[in-house]
Parts: C-alpha cells; sequence; structure tokens
C-alpha cells in the first residue's frame, strides 16, 4: 500500500509538472506594454486620490527592483502610483488602467508592463541600441538607462515575455516624441519598436493596435507642440497606429510636462479609444466628458 501511495503521489507530480510547463495563459487577463519618454515615466506630483479606488483587477508588473514600496523585476503588483520605477509620478497609464476596468466586465483583469526613461529618444527604446553610446549622455540620463542595465529593448521584451505566460498582450501604449522634436524619420523608427517588439514576442505581424498620444500641444504652451503634426500621420506609416489627442490638456509651465489632472484626462482618452477598438462606445469615465472626447 505504501509504495503504491508513493507511486501515486509520483505521478502526480510529473503530471502537475507537465500542465504547469504547458499552463494555457488567461484570455481574460489583459496586457497592455507601454513604453515612452518622461510623461509616460509619469512627471507629476502623485496626490492623495490617485491612491484611491485602484481595483485589484489592475495590475502592474515591475520593470525595475523597487525598494518603496518594495517591487521586484518581472513579479505582478497592485497598480498604485509610482508605475514605472521609484521616484517617478502620476502617468496617464494610471487613469487608462482605471477606466478600462470601470467598463469592462468583473472577470477580466488588465495589467500594464512599463518601460519608460524620461529624456530618451525613440532610438533608445530601440533593438538595436548601442549602450556604448551612453558614455557622451548625461549622467541623469545615465543612471535612468541604468535601471534598465542600459537595453530598455531587451528588459520589455523579457517582462512581456513572462507577462506572456499568464495573459494576452492587447495593445501597446506609447508616448514619446519630445526628445525627436521635428524628427521626420520618427513615423519609420516607431514602426521599426512596433514590429521589432511584435517578432520578438511571436505575435502576428500588425496585429496588436498601437495608441500613441501627442505631446503638450503649441496652444498650451508646449515647446514640442509642432511634433504633434509628424506624430498624427503615424497611422500612414502603421496602419494599427491610433493618435490620442492632447487638445486643451494643460502643462506644468515647463512646456513638455502635463499636469497631474491632464495625465488622468490623457489616460482616460487612451482608454477611450482602446474600448472602442473593442467595440464598447461611450464608456464610463470618471472625468470631464467634454474633455475625454476632444
Amino acid at each position: 500500500m505504501r509504495i503504491l501511495l508513493i507511486f501515486a503521489v509520483g505521478i502526480m507530480a510529473i503530471v502537475g509538472g507537465i500542465s504547469s510547463a504547458f499552463a494555457v495563459p488567461n484570455p481574460d487577463f489583459h496586457i497592455y506594454l507601454c513604453i515612452g519618454q518622461s510623461n509616460m515615466e509619469g512627471n507629476a506630483a502623485v496626490e492623495a486620490v490617485d491612491f484611491q479606488g485602484v481595483s485589484d483587477r489592475f495590475m502592474v508588473m515591475a520593470t525595475t527592483d523597487f525598494s518603496e514600496p518594495v517591487r521586484y523585476t518581472g513579479e505582478w503588483y497592485a497598480a498604485k502610483p509610482p508605475l514605472v520605477r521609484e521616484n517617478t509620478g502620476l502617468t496617464l497609464m494610471d487613469y487608462f488602467g482605471r477606466t478600462m476596468i470601470d467598463n469592462l466586465p468583473e472577470n477580466i483583469k488588465v495589467g500594464v508592463v512599463p518601460v519608460a526613461i524620461g529624456g530618451c529618444r525613440i532610438e533608445h527604446l530601440d533593438k538595436d541600441f548601442d549602450p556604448a553610446s551612453l558614455v557622451s549622455e548625461a549622467e541623469w540620463f545615465r543612471n535612468f538607462m541604468h535601471a534598465y542595465e542600459d537595453r530598455p529593448f531587451q528588459r520589455l521584451i523579457a517582462c512581456a515575455k513572462k507577462a506572456q505566460k499568464e495573459g494576452v498582450i492587447k495593445g501597446i501604449l506609447l508616448h514619446q516624441g519630445e526628445s525627436n522634436n521635428g524628427d521626420r524619420e520618427w513615423c519609420a523608427k516607431v514602426k521599426k519598436v512596433y514590429d521589432d517588439i511584435l517578432a520578438e514576442l511571436g505575435l502576428e505581424p500588425e496585429s496588436v493596435p498601437l495608441l500613441a498620444g501627442e505631446v503638450v500641444s503649441s496652444e498650451q504652451g508646449g515647446v514640442c507642440g509642432d511634433m504633434n503634426a509628424i506624430i498624427r500621420t503615424l497611422p500612414e506609416t502603421l496602419p494599427v497606429a491610433h493618435v490620442i489627442s492632447s487638445a486643451e490638456l494643460p502643462q506644468r509651465g515647463d512646456g513638455l510636462h502635463f499636469t497631474a489632472q491632464a495625465y488622468r484626462i490623457l489616460g482616460c482618452r487612451y482608454a477611450v479609444e482602446m474600448l472602442a477598438l473593442m467595440g464598447i462606445n461611450n464608456p464610463k469615465v470618471e472625468h470631464s466628458e467634454e474633455l475625454i472626447k476632444k
């Protein structure tokens, strides 16, 4: 009897191991890869309201290690700010995730996987970026890049592959352009980053929508506002791209970064666009309906 029991336990362990190895990702866990520079990283101070009402269905995968709160790269956590790395602020992802959760069935979870570096060019997010070139960059920027071991694309892919074991990648969120202001090749460079991400993750070409946000507009004092004309042409180069307007969203006074309230509205705009792509129109939003629809 004892031998039979040991044998049975052994068989169960083997079967359990096989089951784990071939576990199917949960189709109800929707994952969004989020890349960009400081406005994706989060530049506005987090306020008390931003810690309230965060659903346990909204998760963030840490892509850098945190000491406060303690987070480890590649692990999922409740999506309470800061989301990107220690000492960053509120980001459009915060209210993108909240709005998605508010408008999806209760069985759906949403996870974000963020890799964003203040001051980075789109070239820094490219698969073929050469870390040796960082020797000529400012020390503060080198420190930001060091958080990703100087290879942000590779960190994104490593974390995304882990996320794919648990859920399904539904979209890519991008907010970048200030450091490429006036770059007529920006759209082609974004397409390369997008194509390389899908290839690395084994996804079909152009099978995942990319949502790209405008920078602070000239009307709001944006010093890179002219870049929006280039950003708006992205769908001509990448048909699955959708541009998110920054119209009427105020900035902090430096001409580059949005206010906390602007991040909240911008995040809602990203979510409204994503929900529309899923066939969900007239969604519930926490902020001004008039501003959200700009």
